[in-house]
């Protein structure tokens, strides 16, 4: 009787423990679009902290996380630099019904890092057509792109000639073209110069939000998440104070 009761009172205190041990052996993967890199990294230590939960980043442009996930990608979560794309992968399926969130908005910045622009105006440079080369994200992968060829279609500047346009892959290259003075200008996310770049800038100049599309960034849970409690658990940290304050200070805003 007394085994028993041992073999008992050592079943109880192993099922005691034993999400404990599952949670900390799980990994949470997550498609990040690139805007979002650095902050997500923040984010994902400040998870893992407080879960015992490690977070692997997978990033890229928002266009092609997209196309990865509906190919199969093995992602539990998708932070989107849009919301067109995380609600055509609920419609479709691909994406857990009603987990769609706003996590952060995001907006432009036209940005130099060329000497001859110390303390210059930015905008009237790109007014002027003052500058060799403009960078700018691929409009058709990347939402920042999208925003910014929205934009100089909007201004009609005469020197934002399309021939002066260099495309990055994504908002990172976008930001790598003009550290390295590969174009003299590039249309960004503020979001990029709220953190240290790699180089000085020359000069800057925020652009309005109305001149473009909502850059309102969106994340949903994925159908074929093998940690749908965790990721579930994921969504609500990325929703909290705790990382909203974050946000404001990365230069994002926030949704209501």
């Amino acid at each position: 009787m007394t085994c028993l009761r041992a073999l008992l009172l050592l079943s109880a205190l192993m099922s005691a423990i034993q999400p404990v041990v599952t949670l900390a052996e799980e990994t949470l993967t997550v498609a990040v679009a690139s805007n979002f890199h650095s902050t997500a990294k923040e984010i994902a230590t400040r998870f893992a902290a407080s879960t015992d939960v490690p977070v692997r980043l997978s990033t890229g442009s928002t266009g092609k996380l997209y196309a990865q996930i509906v190919n199969g990608a093995p992602y539990d979560i998708y932070l989107a630099a849009d919301a067109k794309r995380p609600q055509l992968l609920e419609e479709s399926g691909d994406a857990v019904a009603g987990s769609r969130v706003t996590y952060a908005i995001g907006s432009l910045l036209l940005w130099s890092a060329d000497p001859s622009l110390i303390n210059q105006d930015c905008r009237g440079a790109l007014e002027r057509g003052d500058f060799r080369k403009l960078a700018i994200a691929n409009p058709k992968t990347a939402p920042y792109g999208r925003a910014a060829y929205e934009f100089l279609q909007q201004v009609k500047f005469p020197g934002a000639a399309e021939s002066k346009l260099v495309y990055g892959e994504n908002i990172s290259q976008t930001l790598n073209f003009v550290a390295t003075g590969n174009a003299t200008l590039g249309l960004i996310a503020a979001s990029q110069a709220a953190l240290e770049l790699p180089v000085a800038v020359t000069c800057s100049w925020p652009v309005p939000p109305e001149l473009h599309s909502d850059l309102r960034q969106q994340a949903v849970i994925l159908t074929n998440a093998s940690n749908a409690a965790t990721a579930s658990l994921f969504m609500s940290f990325l929703q909290s104070e705790e990382v909203r304050t974050l946000l404001e200070r990365r230069g994002y805003g926030v949704a209501d």
